[in-house]
């Protein structure tokens, strides 16, 4: 990481995130994740020259986010998250979206490469699946703009309307696993997952319950980049008249790779301390 040219950006998020974080405490119903998604519309309206932060920004945005999601693998439990994977749930509504997104796109005669973005963002993990899916079918900046923008746009509402929806539709407030699997696999963006389902153990008591169960669902979800990826990589391929190969290295995702490789290693083990202790 070049600090010296990020160093501004990543002061600017961390700037953010603190006083985000304790207004998400104070009012569990918004969460800190929405806070900061508001705040840093509002701050991007007084910069007019963003060259010297954006890449700070994009090094938070990715890579930082990335890093936390393989640190929170270590607290969670592998064969949990292929337990979750095997449930019916995560697949129909995966393939729902993608579907609808499909039949959209053929009918109101949307671009095919916005269509796939949001189709993949919607499915499986909004703007990090978009940020893989991008480079492999060579989407142009303003298709992964407009693309992003919709996302970020359900990502808001759900979750700010969701844990009210949550009560609406009857979910057992004495224990999370309903609405945890309800918020992993509605919502996009595992920004808002952790808002609705942090807001949801706030409003019932339920300490981590829900967080726990929405992000395992959402994590399981996220797994599905890997197939997406290679899927349209291989049509990518087909398609290429000039021969051309796509660069995998460059798409692939490979945080994915690292959080399940970390994570066997270290239940590994512990696994062997207990059996030899």
């Amino acid at each position: 990481m070049n600090l010296k040219k990020n160093y501004k950006g990543i002061l600017l998020c961390l700037v953010i995130a603190i006083p985000c974080w304790f207004l998400g405490k104070k009012f569990p119903i918004v969460g800190g994740p929405v806070f900061g998604i508001i705040l840093g519309m509002i701050i991007t309206l007084f910069i007019k020259d963003k060259n010297e932060l954006q890449s700070g920004i994009t090094f938070t945005s990715k890579k930082i986010l990335q890093y936390a999601v393989i640190l929170l693998g270590f607290g969670m439990n592998l064969s949990v998250v292929l337990q979750t994977g095997k449930q019916p749930i995560i697949l129909a509504t995966i393939s729902t979206s993608l579907i609808v997104s499909y039949v959209l796109h053929k009918a109101m005669k949307i671009p095919s490469k916005i269509s796939t973005l949001i189709g993949v963002g919607s499915s499986i993990c909004g703007g990090s699946a978009i940020a893989a899916t991008a480079p492999v079918i060579e989407a142009s900046d303003e298709e992964v703009a407009q693309s992003i923008s919709v996302i970020f746009l359900f990502n808001m509402i759900a979750a700010l309307l969701f844990p009210t929806l949550g009560t609406l539709l009857g979910f057992s407030t004495k224990s999370g696993e309903a609405f945890g699997i309800f918020a992993g696999t509605a919502i996009n963006d595992t920004s808002s997952v952790t808002a609705a389902a942090s807001t949801w153990d706030s409003m019932f008591h339920l300490q981590s319950a829900t967080l726990d169960k929405a992000v395992t669902v959402k994590l399981t979800r996220t797994l599905a980049i890997i197939p997406i990826t290679l899927v349209l990589s291989f049509f990518k391929l087909r398609k290429n008249k000039d021969g051309q190969k796509v660069n995998l290295k460059k798409v692939f995702p490979f945080f994915i790779i690292y959080f399940v490789t970390f994570h066997f290693v270290c239940h590994s083990y512990l696994l062997i301390i207990v059996r030899f202790s």
